[in-house]
């Protein structure tokens, strides 16, 4: 039963971990992007029948389960944390399917490759029951892993490869509604006036801009992460960061793509796409298309006021280690 952990040969373990989380293709970004992450993979587990087509698991008579399949450096990001992604994608109260997806193929699952998974699994489990988030029992099933088949090819990275069906399907399907919902932090607003400065609560509540040349980081460097000043949620990593010249701290690109929300912003007689913290919800500032062409020619335009930068000799400190790698390539 036990895992073996291999060594690929460049320096690094690898393990596997397998959830089942509804629908595959909404399942991948939460993880691709995160340090340690190998790959990730759609595929088909627990059924009855051995390399099930997309119609056959979708006509629930194989037993199969949508499921990824998560190739990891435990010595980078650790089986809890991927744990931690996992339940914050789903609503393990639901037995029938996920979301507007219905049918045991559209079940949750923690799907264990040892007796260590298995033993972090439990304990998560126990942790978000005791939590109060829910009001309804935790029916997420764990169990040995299974064989598991990859799905064809034009669901692997059906994000990537087809944007907008895939934007349209997913906020069409409930699971970011629901995901907003029971995620978000809450927050208390006089609590945030005592902990926040004047204009850290303006900026990031009610969409303020501090004034260029102005704010703590627009010139700062160093090695380390940015983090949301309200959640500290990770956010962006200096070696993304340069000098625009405009006065704001800028970025070519968050930490993973699945931190921020873009949201069309028209007032003061502009029309702008708006950056906010996906969980805190926090008003970060703006993205423009006039960034360094040769990284993407975004510019992620982001208000002081609304980070906190976390050192790379501070990571491990608090609780941010993973992202260590990212200064030791």
């Amino acid at each position: 039963m036990d895992q073996p952990i291999t060594n690929s040969g460049a320096g690094r373990k690898e393990a596997k971990a397998m959830f089942a989380g509804g629908c595959f293709w909404c399942m991948v970004s939460p993880f691709e992007e995160m340090p340690g992450i190998i790959s990730v993979v759609s595929g088909y587990t627990g059924g009855r029948t051995e390399n099930p087509t997309y119609e056959e698991v979708c006509s629930e008579t194989t037993g199969h389960a949508e499921a990824v399949q998560i190739t990891y450096d435990p010595d980078v990001f650790p089986y809890e944390k991927l744990l931690d992604i996992f339940w914050r994608q789903i609503d393990p109260t639901d037995a029938g399917g996920q979301f507007h997806d219905r049918g045991s193929s559209y079940r949750t699952g923690i799907y264990y490759y040892d007796e260590e998974q298995h033993r972090l699994a439990l304990e998560s489990k126990r942790e978000l029951e005791a939590s109060g988030r829910f009001d309804r029992p935790v029916v997420t099933e764990i169990e040995p892993a299974q064989p598991f088949y990859p799905a064809e090819d034009y669901h692997q990275g059906y994000h990537k490869s087809n944007p907008y069906r895939y934007k349209m399907y997913r906020k069409g399907s409930g699971r970011d509604a629901y995901i907003s919902k029971h995620w978000s932090v809450k927050k208390d607003a006089e609590e945030l006036k005592r902990r926040l400065t004047p204009i850290q609560y303006e900026v990031t509540q009610n969409s303020a801009t501090e004034r260029p040349f102005t704010g703590e980081y627009w010139d700062h460097t160093g090695d380390g992460i940015y983090v949301d000043i309200v959640s500290g949620e990770p956010l962006f990593s200096s070696r993304d960061k340069y000098d625009a010249g405009c006065g704001w701290p800028s970025f070519t690109k968050p930490l993973q793509s699945s931190a921020v929300t873009e949201h069309t912003d028209s007032s003061h007689y502009m029309v702008r796409v708006e950056v906010r913290s996906k969980e805190g919800d926090s008003h970060l500032g703006h993205v423009f298309d006039d960034g360094p062409r040769e990284a993407g020619g975004l510019r992620y335009c982001i208000n002081s006021a609304s980070l906190r930068f976390v050192a790379k000799e501070d990571l491990v400190k608090e609780g941010y280690g993973e992202y260590l790698s990212l200064f030791e390539q």
